[in-house]
């Protein structure tokens, strides 16, 4: 099988970002798509384009495959060393867009798991939220049984109520898209006594829009205020926010994934390949050529698309199903009941690369393998080919889908897996934030 991949055509907007923003970087070269080599070859159950094989309602059962040793647990999680007791307990406040609803936004279930494996810590940790109209409307998730969180209806009231906290905090986070975020940003940095952190889980957004001068939660004027820019994208992007808006220090802090929520189940296999995302314009090019062409040219084939905003002029073919929205209660079946799932990334990440999503995450945290379309740095992520695949096109998408054999696609999911839970997980990133806390708290006792 080959195919040219790992070509990036950025447009003119893309380039804008990338020759402002991350100096020049060669794209690497194409290289053949290749696949382990299977130990046994495909079973009755396996489906082509001729529509022959199983036609009931789920495509694959997997019961015949090991699933023994498929299915136990990563080393990564036998080698899991708890909290050193001796680590200090830190007050650690957090003003987020929401830890209550994931309606349009991926922040909630990133925070989550983020304040729930701080909580586990023994850390202290007070999430406050602005009590606005679109997320009581939409609040589809609990309020988390751990640390605390608080409402606020305006910065007035966020000024009366938890001044206390926020001034006593031995670490203060203000999140990106919070509203009002640069008078509550310019207020946090002016009386907290403790370490100051922005955390931009939108940074080629937030870049771009920073150039543009059309973003209302953090100003070229801020960010030198905060001791911490923590990102969630990573690689030439935090040089370029140290150097060029002088930011003490730029840090990641990547998008990941709740293990406790996440993981592999034994469900009949529904879709062939399935997406999940909001709709967006420079996403649905993408979107179209590697699953709705494919889904054209494979009518035997099952897909799925679940996202919301998606406009009435998208022609869904037949063998297409659609859910406007899933709550994350669902994600996970929804994953696990995919043969494969796609992601597809939004241009500025492209353009400024190393940006992992979410769904992402989630979704290898299933055993799912992904199909994915490239940016620079995935592969410091993922293997290509071992852990993910990469498609550029139609073709590309439906050799995956119809010519790895059933052991070698779940062999690919597991190994995503297995990657995740070493590198990706939630208590990953609540380690990473401490470290990065305690850093801060020593250089200034010092």
């Amino acid at each position: 099988m080959k195919g040219n991949r790992h070509s990036i055509k950025p447009n003119s907007s893309q380039r804008r970002i990338i020759s402002l923003a991350f100096a020049s970087k060669a794209t690497r070269d194409a290289k053949k798509v290749s696949f382990p080599k299977s130990e046994i070859q495909d079973g009755p159950n396996t489906r082509g384009r001729d529509g022959n094989g199983d036609s009931g309602n789920a495509i694959i059962r997997s019961e015949a495959l090991d699933a023994t040793s498929l299915l136990s647990p990563p080393h990564s999680l036998l080698g899991y060393r708890p909290p050193q007791p001796n680590r200090p307990k830190l007050k650690i406040v957090i003003l987020g867009l929401s830890i209550t609803s994931s309606w349009r936004n991926g922040h909630a279930t990133t925070y989550r798991g983020l304040v729930r494996e701080l909580d586990a810590r023994g850390h202290d940790v007070l999430f406050l939220e602005r009590d606005a109209q679109w997320c009581a409307t939409n609040c589809d998730l609990p309020d988390p049984p751990f640390g605390r969180t608080e409402l606020y209806s305006d910065p007035r009231e966020l000024k009366q109520k938890f001044a206390t906290e926020v001034r006593e905090a031995d670490f203060v986070i203000v999140g990106s898209c919070v509203q009002d975020g640069i008078a509550i940003g310019e207020w946090v940095t002016r009386i907290a006594q403790g370490a100051t952190a922005f955390y931009d889980l939108d940074t080629p957004v937030t870049m771009t829009n920073l150039i543009e001068g059309n973003v209302d939660y953090i100003s070229a004027a801020l960010i030198p205020k905060y001791q911490l820019y923590l990102s969630f994208t990573g690689g030439p992007l935090l040089n370029y926010i140290e150097k060029h808006y002088r930011s003490p220090r730029a840090r990641p802090l990547y998008r990941s994934v709740d293990a406790t929520q996440y993981f592999p189940e034994q469900r009949s296999l529904r879709w062939d390949l399935g997406y999940m995302g909001t709709y967006s314009d420079d996403r649905q090019r993408a979107l179209d050529r590697m699953l709705l062409e494919p889904a054209r040219r494979w009518r035997e084939g099952r897909f799925v698309v679940a996202g919301p905003k998606y406009p009435r002029t998208v022609r869904w073919p037949r063998n297409v199903k659609r859910f406007t929205h899933l709550p994350p209660g669902n994600h996970r079946t929804f994953y696990n009941s995919q043969r494969f799932t796609l992601n597809v990334t939004r241009a500025s990440m492209i353009a400024a690369g190393f940006s992992p999503s979410v769904r992402l995450f989630e979704a290898a945290a299933c055993g799912t393998p992904i199909i994915s379309d490239f940016w620079l740095g995935i592969e410091t992520f993922f293997k290509p080919d071992e852990e993910i695949l990469i498609s550029h096109s139609p073709d590309e998408t439906l050799i995956y889908l119809e010519e790895i054999s059933e052991l070698d696609r779940r062999r690919i999911g597991y190994r995503a897996r297995e990657c995740v839970l070493a590198k990706h997980t939630a208590r990953h990133r609540a380690a990473e934030l401490e470290n990065y806390a305690l850093e801060i708290l020593k250089r200034s006792t010092a």
